[in-house]
């Protein structure tokens, strides 16, 4: 049966928006309204490389059997939908007619699954070490999260790396990293019954009988996606210097040692949560991975672009951090050159 998926961020959120269109379910993109008119016109291009194949292929929305459209915030009808995605940065949240639509979801009480490296603020309540901690100041502004049910909102590890070309049309996605999206549950079996169906059909989708990668893969632990973390600070958030932004790869690899403790702090602080090790991914397999890394991060390249406000991870898990009675020296200091970039501060030490 094709389920009606509302998505929104038509950057990010066409990749995971192509995966459910080639499994034959319907999407609707959200978008700026000059973004929505080209998606209607000419549909949307995702470029993914194939398993032992050398160049990237154009998988095109309009030669796939769901139906793709676009909308702007104000045109959205909810009473079409079974699942909400989450697909902008955090920050884009608080724009108003966003926030117009956040609040009618929440009051149409519709699972909402974010792909968004920043966590919703309901997701982390329903984690009961993280349910009464002072975490708000992480957020451009909390009070967006405030009329969603925890229940309803789960999170996606958004691990695969893609980037919009900055020469081309805003309809074409380019995707570096071709790994999974990792969905914890919701707290409705319901919910989780549809999660899992849209799981198995993504899986068996076949493009000229070879495997499409990115799947979507669904735990049961509300811990899988917050392995991002350990990524993040020891990578993307490093990007950012003092100076000029540096690639992933640079971030990691110029002192591996520090990297490795950096990322192990955090991979700590999230067993200290609860997180099971096999939640996590060891540090090896994201050095590796990180090495085909060689632009900066989306973080980065927005401070460098002159954006006054980023999803702050970084600051997140700082306060976890402290309210923990863990804090991490390296940590505190990204979070200081971050606000430096951001704030203009003067960076202590």
């Amino acid at each position: 049966m094709a389920r009606d998926i509302l998505i929104l961020g038509a950057s990010y959120g066409s990749l995971l928006a192509t995966k459910l269109l080639m499994a034959g379910h319907n999407v609707t993109l959200v978008c700026r309204q000059k973004t929505a008119e080209l998606i209607n016109r000419d549909g949307t291009e995702v470029r993914i490389k194939l398993r032992d194949e050398p160049i990237h292929r154009a998988i095109f929305s309009r030669d796939l059997p769901g139906t793709l459209d676009a909308a702007s915030p104000e045109d959205v009808d909810l009473s079409r939908y079974d699942l909400v995605g989450l697909a902008m940065q955090e920050p884009q949240y608080t724009n108003h007619t966003i926030r117009v639509l956040m609040i009618k979801i929440a009051e149409a009480r519709l699972p909402c699954l974010s792909i968004m490296n920043m966590p919703p603020l309901p997701y982390l309540k329903r984690i009961p070490a993280l349910a009464d901690m002072e975490l708000e100041e992480a957020y451009t502004n909390a009070q967006v999260w405030e009329r969603f049910e925890p229940g309803l909102v789960s999170l996606c590890s958004p691990d695969p790396q893609a980037f919009r070309p900055p020469e081309e049309a805003a309809n074409v996605l380019h995707v570096g990293l071709a790994t999974n999206f990792k969905a914890a549950t919701f707290a409705d079996e319901a919910h989780n019954r549809l999660l899992r169906e849209l799981e198995a059909d993504i899986g068996a989708v076949r493009l000229d009988g070879h495997d499409v990668p990115v799947k979507l893969k669904v735990f049961d632990s509300l811990f899988v996606p917050l392995a991002k973390w350990s990524m993040l600070l020891t990578g993307n958030y490093r990007c950012i210097t003092l100076h000029e932004p540096r690639s992933i790869r640079d971030a990691v690899h110029e002192d591996l040692k520090l990297s490795k403790s950096i990322y192990d702090h955090v991979d700590a602080v999230a067993r200290r949560l609860g997180a099971d090790p096999k939640d996590q991914v060891p540090f090896e397999k994201y050095a590796k991975a990180a090495e085909s890394l060689l632009k900066p991060s989306s973080a980065a390249r927005a401070v460098a672009a002159g954006a006054p406000f980023i999803e702050r991870v970084d600051l997140l898990v700082k306060l976890i951090s402290h309210q923990l009675g863990v804090p991490n020296a390296e940590i505190d200091r990204t979070v200081d050159i971050v606000d430096h970039k951001l704030n203009d501060r003067i960076v202590p030490g």
